[in-house]
């Protein structure tokens, strides 16, 4: 099946160098574009695209403006957010007004590829990078409850799940909690990007979860890695 794309940006080279990514793939079809939030309504309307590509920076009508305005209107309408801004408050709002993922600009094309895939298939999909940063936030968050009027945040025990997962697929999960892409995963470990996308997958499929960033917050709810 194809995947119907549309893509709103007002920063033209950058929007052609989108779409140029998403025309190697035979699966995806960039059915429409646009330059500000303004048009996407339309645009969706006319061209019902299974996925929207959206820039959060724009002159007339932002990312998360029209992003809310499309939810209002179809709910079913699967946003991606492009952004320079890696700030944990720039995500949650961006979430909470209904987009299914957030990519920073400096992204290579794999994980364009990777976010548009699992978000079309209904999951979300955040930049390692936020993801890291979120797990960050996460942990002062966690540690203000833990220290409560005593100052004391005590030590928690890691305990690999390896009654779920192999041993590799608990260092894959413990990388992702670092924010490590899959490219920076497979240097780590020395192995191919597609044996990190088949680990992934597996880790996914065990946990029964539907991207990364859940199997990262359930890693980290039960003590599965380290949060650092």
């Amino acid at each position: 099946m194809t995947t119907k794309i549309v893509i709103i940006d007002d920063h033209q080279l950058f929007r052609e160098g989108v779409k140029r990514i998403l025309d190697f793939e035979k699966s995806f079809q960039v059915v429409a574009e646009g330059d500000d939030g303004s048009e996407a309504l339309g645009l969706v309307q006319e061209h019902q695209p299974d996925v929207v590509i959206m820039d959060i920076n724009m002159p007339q009508m932002n990312g998360v403006e029209a992003t809310r305005e499309l939810i209002e209107k179809y709910p079913n309408t699967k946003i991606i957010i492009l952004s320079i801004h890696d700030d944990e408050n720039y995500v949650t709002h961006a979430l909470k007004t209904g987009a299914r993922g957030y990519l920073l600009k400096e992204m290579d094309a794999d994980a364009l590829i990777e976010a548009v895939r699992v978000v079309a298939d209904g999951g979300s999909y955040l930049h390692p990078k936020v993801t890291h940063n979120l797990v960050n936030e996460y942990r002062k968050l966690a540690a203000g409850v833990a220290r409560g009027g005593g100052g004391y945040v005590p030590t928690v025990e890691i305990r690999r799940p390896l009654h779920l997962l192999t041993r590799r697929e608990c260092e894959v999960l413990q990388m992702l909690a670092d924010g490590k892409s899959n490219r920076g995963i497979g240097e780590s470990l020395f192995i191919s990007e597609k044996t990190v996308k088949n680990h992934v997958s597996n880790i996914l499929q065990k946990m029964n979860v539907n991207d990364r960033t859940q199997a990262v917050v359930v890693a980290i709810k039960n003590g599965w890695v380290e949060v650092r």
